[in-house]
């Protein structure tokens, strides 16, 4: 008796999960999006046999996640609605800045912690804005500030904040990402020029 009301009450459960599934219970996808690296030219002033390491940037919470960040206003935080980045922030930028150095081919190795290079520098990046601002026309604003340490004896040979902008052209989640990818692309080369320079 005890077993039969066992399976009356789970075919019952089934019948609920189909029936949610039926009505769209589930959630939809997010659409993810990716950054993409500058295309930096492999002509420049001068090659260096230095090998750098690019450093997992670090962020404040708000901004250390998968969440596209949308303000609204000054002191206010909202999160693209069914958007996403394709990893966490910090992790996709790590990854674009070090392709954009590996692109010049000015340096004699790019490399990422665990990879097993012969350090002599490494590019410590903190994020601090990746957004979109709304009102006086919508645009993506990034802030990045970098430090050069000298991984041989711990001294930072350089730092410097670095800020670009993108206008917003078009409607809907790709308009956002696109203006956030074209402002991340802008502040990637200022950066590997500025770094090239000093290493």
């Amino acid at each position: 008796m005890k077993y039969g009301r066992l399976l009356i009450a789970g075919a019952l459960v089934c019948s609920v999960l189909q029936g949610c599934a039926v009505l769209g219970g589930g959630s939809s996808p997010l659409d993810t999006y990716e950054l993409t690296a500058a295309e930096t030219s492999e002509s420049g002033p001068r090659r260096s046999r230095a090998q750098i390491l690019i450093a997992e940037p670090s962020a404040l919470k708000s901004l250390d996640g998968q969440n596209i960040v949308i303000k609204p206003g000054p002191a206010e935080i909202q999160y693209l609605k069914g958007a996403q980045w394709a990893d966490r922030l910090p992790k996709v930028v790590q990854a674009k800045l070090a392709e954009a150095f590996q692109s010049t081919g000015r340096v004699g190795g790019v490399g990422k912690p665990g990879e097993g290079l012969a350090i002599d520098y490494q590019v410590i990046t903190e994020i601090r804005a990746f957004e979109i601002r709304l009102g006086g026309g919508d645009h993506a604003y990034v802030e990045l500030f970098v430090r050069i340490l000298n991984d041989r004896n711990g001294t930072v040979r350089a730092s410097r904040g670095f800020t670009a902008q993108s206008p917003v052209n078009g409607t809907g989640n790709p308009a956002y990402a696109a203006a956030l990818d074209s402002a991340f692309r802008i502040a990637t080369d200022e950066i590997v020029e500025w770094a090239l320079g000093r290493i």
